[in-house]
């Protein structure tokens, strides 16, 4: 019989010309009526499915030999779409609203690119056909029109509403939540018709809105009669006669506890640890053996496999298998038989895993501990002596001490080696029993929870090591390698705040990601810098492959932990299983059919995975909004979390995030500055970024949207933090550790600063700030630390590499002078952004050409002229020219040139600028002027002083 790969393979060599199926009988050689049936359903099969392409006379092809792509529709909110190519390597293709055909959401289709940018990168293409519908129901409000009715539906990536036709309202009656099936799919300016097949309830009647999350994410919410059917014929606890049949290693004399939390019921690890008689560290981890009772392809089996895993609602779980399973004969409940999956591991002192050994067995739990119990046990203090538990639990103390030992060694190890270990605030909503929200409380990951994270991470890497040499099909948890784009883009983001990230684009490790982490723990800006760093990485998915874990900076990786609730888990466990059964390896008909099923299980696990997310995340936020709606006009305080173009999103304490929208402040005009990410007012000039704390009232909660509206009450003093305002632009007064960022941390104008320490560039240590340019060569500031010396005179290098990261700027920025903590000398009370500069003395004003800038007082690239102020050609003595400078760094308003550059005669001393210097000798050189104190000089000034002599 032939398969389908084989048929795919021939149809993409380059030789192949498109051929009608009479033509490809005869090339293959059917001769048989059955297997010429099987043929033509094998085609019928490939084309339904958009693998191949059948033309208008009849012959056939593989899309992208046609130049077509077939992948999925992702669609926006404001109308286009993308289409995911199924080829990994190629890039999403854009699509406009007008190209989109009938396409919805998630639907299957092929796709023409209709044009492409140099290089490959953007395209653009339309929609031929659509090849599979994802969307067949829609959930929304039901509106009634007397002759005709619609839906607005509930996803709004669905941008047009549902028709529905005066006889098919079944009963619905305005501002009912209702199911609808779609009859015919919109096309052109014609919209899609549908009928109502159920109608949930009024939208505001309890429970509704969470039922209504169920239905848009089309999550299953009970179980068939034949599915309960096989988890009813489970038992309901195990026999001594199944464990010798089954040769299990009975490990029911080790003390092996269970730590979660106090909501678990569905306890599907354990642990122990136990010092070795060599000094080494065993480490067990039992997981429960839920593929023993979920057999392949059983009704249970299929019925997980649709699920892919289970969903953690706001007010429920739906489970991945019955509760008859996950919380009877699977869980792992203390003091009773339960069969596992184990995996032993022996760590020496210097935790170098010497040895291993993964085996079918059988446990008794001894306790159910919980991660509250655990961390009183292990942080108890005498003021906090916690004797009760300790009492309770004396039997186990010393394996709480020692797990606690060897995780958090295990922890130091990881975070060597550059694993990434992002610390987000979690929250939780509380609803009460009508499912109204009534409180956020945020969750605590304690030392408990890491020693549990520890040790699963520890078995899954084990797991996924020893099976990937065994060379037999398995499923792995992987996550690439960021794009290379969004990495460039993060890292500039980060030097806004001034730190430096080590690398270059795509060989960025993982290392140089967590010691920022590191480095920006406890500050304002920690949650913003962790936010845009995850999103610049790609999502981990599920692959038949072992790619290698990015975050983890794991080669090996894998999920074996969480069977009850992961169906990945579950395949590999009856990998597992049939392998130690076959003494290790698997028979060839057996590796074979795993081998070719493996792909499409990850796939659909990682699709299955963002559903739950999304309908997670939809929840989450639904019932925010409802917790915030009877707060409307309180006043808040809460920390700017995010920057746009149309506002800034603030974030409270209890998690809640809201918008305050850039029409809403109206005390001037706000410019978004996207490099820096801050909002800027026109008149002001006061600037919003990330990081800052600002005082809020809660203008409007809407609740068909999940989305809140703030108004801006005040804005907190930023005291002595240094953010994207005070590092990008030389407003800074001060600052932490390796913190420095594009300015040089002057006192003097809002546009250029001076190197980190005292005026004039120099630090305690004698060391001017290396200079660096902006995207547009404009600009050009300094890191305090290496860079040109402050005694000798030399300036930093200012020429920007074009990675962006060159090396010196990178020491810069993580060694800034001795005494930048310390205010510059002179510095303003408040930022300089929210102060005008001084008028200049009549005697001091020059006229001639000002450079063109913007309203943030940033020069236009390619504009010349002089400054107003000084007279000063920005394009002569640059900072990029390099030159001697007496007293680098110090620079006036308005004008984007560093300190440090310029020449300098010697009998030239210090000219007049915007801090009221008055010069003392006008003779200087024209060229370069005075880098070092940002005055003019030059022709244009002479001629002046003349003209007002006379």
């Amino acid at each position: 019989m032939m398969q389908e790969q084989e048929l795919l393979d021939f149809m993409r060599e380059t030789a192949y010309k498109p051929m009608t199926y009479q033509e490809l009988e005869q090339h293959y050689g059917i001769s048989d009526a059955a297997e010429f049936k099987e043929f033509l359903k094998l085609l019928n099969q490939l084309e339904d499915e958009g693998k191949v392409i059948r033309t208008r006379n009849e012959r056939y092809g593989v899309p992208e030999r046609m130049n077509l792509l077939r992948g999925k529709i992702q669609a926006h909110a404001k109308g286009f779409a993308f289409l995911l190519p199924d080829e990994k390597d190629h890039p999403d293709v854009y699509i406009h609203a007008n190209d989109q055909k009938s396409a919805m959401n998630g639907d299957i289709a092929l796709v023409r690119i209709t044009s492409q940018s140099e290089g490959g990168g953007r395209m653009e293409g339309e929609v031929v056909r659509i090849v599979q519908r994802a969307v067949t129901q829609v959930v929304g409000t039901f509106e009634s029109h007397e002759a005709f009715g619609f839906v607005v539906p509930d996803d709004k990536r669905i941008n047009r509403d549902i028709f529905i036709p005066k006889g098919e309202f079944q009963g619905a009656v305005t501002g009912q939540k209702v199911v609808v099936k779609i009859i015919s799919y919109p096309e052109g300016r014609s919209a899609a018709q549908g009928e109502i097949n159920e109608i949930l309830g009024h939208r505001n009647d309890p429970g509704i809105d969470i039922l209504s999350i169920i239905r848009k994410h089309q999550l299953p919410e009970g179980f068939s009669d034949e599915v309960m059917a096989e988890a009813e014929a489970a038992p309901d606890s195990i026999t001594e006669e199944e464990i010798i049949e089954q040769g299990r290693r009975d490990l029911r004399g080790e003390v092996i506890v269970t730590i979660d939390g106090e909501d678990a019921k569905d306890l599907d690890d354990a642990v122990h640890v136990k010092r070795l008689e060599n000094g080494n560290y065993l480490l067990g981890v039992h997981i429960a053996d839920v593929g023993y009772y979920v057999k392949e392809r059983s009704a249970l089996d299929q019925e997980a496999f649709r699920r892919g895993c289970s969903v953690y609602l706001v007010d429920r779980v739906i489970p991945m298998l019955p509760h008859r399973l996950s919380n009877g004969i699977c869980s792992l409940n203390p003091q009773v038989d339960r069969l596992t999956l184990s995996c032993e591991m022996e760590f020496d002192p210097k935790l170098k895993r010497v040895r291993h050994d993964v085996f079918t067995s059988v446990i008794r739990t001894k306790e159910r501990m919980t991660y509250t119990n655990v961390r009183k046990i292990l942080t108890a203090s005498e003021e906090e002596p916690e004797t009760e538990l300790k009492e309770r639990y004396a039997d186990l103390l010393d394996m709480f001490t020692l797990m606690e030992e060897l995780a958090m060694k295990l922890r130091k190890k990881r975070m060597k080696r550059g694993a990434i270990d992002f610390d987000f605030q979690e929250s939780k909503v509380i609803v009460d029993e009508q499912g109204k929200a009534v409180d956020i409380v945020k969750r605590e990951r304690s030392v408990a929870e890491q020693i549990i994270e520890e040790f699963m991470l520890a078995a899954n890497e084990t797991v996924a090591e020893h099976f990937h040499w065994l060379r037999v099909p398995f499923l792995y948890r992987i996550h690439e390698d960021p794009d290379q784009e969004k990495l460039l883009h993060f890292m500039q983001f980060a030097s806004n705040f001034g730190y430096v990230v080590k690398g270059k684009g795509n060989s960025v490790h993982p290392r140089a990601l967590q010691t920022l982490l590191e480095e920006i723990h406890g500050t304002k800006e920690e949650t913003v810098i962790s936010t845009v760093m995850l999103r610049s990485m790609k999502q981990a998915k599920y692959d038949a492959e072992s790619l290698g874990h990015f975050g983890l900076a794991a080669e090996f990786y894998s999920h074996f932990t969480s069977p009850i609730r992961r169906y990945p888990d579950l395949v590999i466990h009856r990998v597992i299983r049939e392998v130690l059964e076959n003494g290790g390896a698997l028979p060839e008909m057996r590796n074979e059919a795993l081998a070719a099923r493996m792909p499409d299980i990850a796939q659909h696990s990682s699709e299955r995975e963002r559903v739950a997310v999304d309908a997670e995340r939809d929840t989450d936020k639904l019932k925010k909004c409802e917790f915030m709606l009877d707060k409307v006009g309180e006043e808040f305080d809460g920390i700017i979390s995010s920057v746009t173009s149309f506002g800034m999103f603030v974030e409270l304490d209890n998690t809640v995030e809201g918008l305050i929208r850039l029409s809403g402040l109206t005390d001037d005009y706000y410019h978004f500055h996207e490099l820096h990410m801050v909002l800027i007012g026109e008149r002001t000039s006061k600037v919003y970024r990330i990081g800052d704390e600002v005082k809020i009232r809660v203008s409007q909660v809407n609740m068909d949207d999940y989305t809140i509206d703030f108004e801006m009450v005040d804005m907190k003093p930023r005291s002595d933090f240094k953010g994207v305002a005070d590092a990008g632009f030389g407003a800074s007064r001060g600052g932490g550790r390796k913190r420095s960022g594009f300015g040089r941390g002057g006192d003097t104008g809002a546009v250029v600063g001076r190197g980190g320490g005292k005026p004039g560039g120099r630090g305690k240590d004698g060391r001017g700030g290396d200079a660096r340019g902006e995207r547009n060569g404009a600009q050009a500031g300094g890191r305090g630390g290496k860079g040109g010396r402050g005694k000798a005179g030399e300036a930093g290098s200012a020429k920007r590499k074009p990675d962006g990261a060159d090396r010196r700027a990178a020491q810069g920025a993580a060694r800034p002078a001795e005494g930048a903590a310390r205010p510059a000398e002179g510095a303003a009370e408040r930022s300089p952004w929210q102060e005008q500069a001084k008028p200049l003395e009549p005697a001091r004003q020059v006229r001639g050409a000002r450079a063109r800038t913007d309203m943030w007082g940033l020069p236009i690239s390619g504009s010349r002229g002089r400054d107003a102020d000084t007279g000063e050609d920005p394009d002569q003595g640059s900072s990029f020219e390099g030159g001697r400078g007496g007293r680098g760094g110090r620079g006036n308003r308005g004008n984007r040139s560093g300190g440090g550059g310029g020449q300098r005669t010697e009998n030239s001393s210090r000219g007049a600028n915007n801090s009221g210097e008055e010069g003392k000798n006008k003779k200087r050189k024209r060229k370069g002027g005075d880098g070092g104190n940002g005055n003019g000089g030059g022709n244009s000034t002479a001629a002046f002083v003349r003209k007002k002599r006379k």
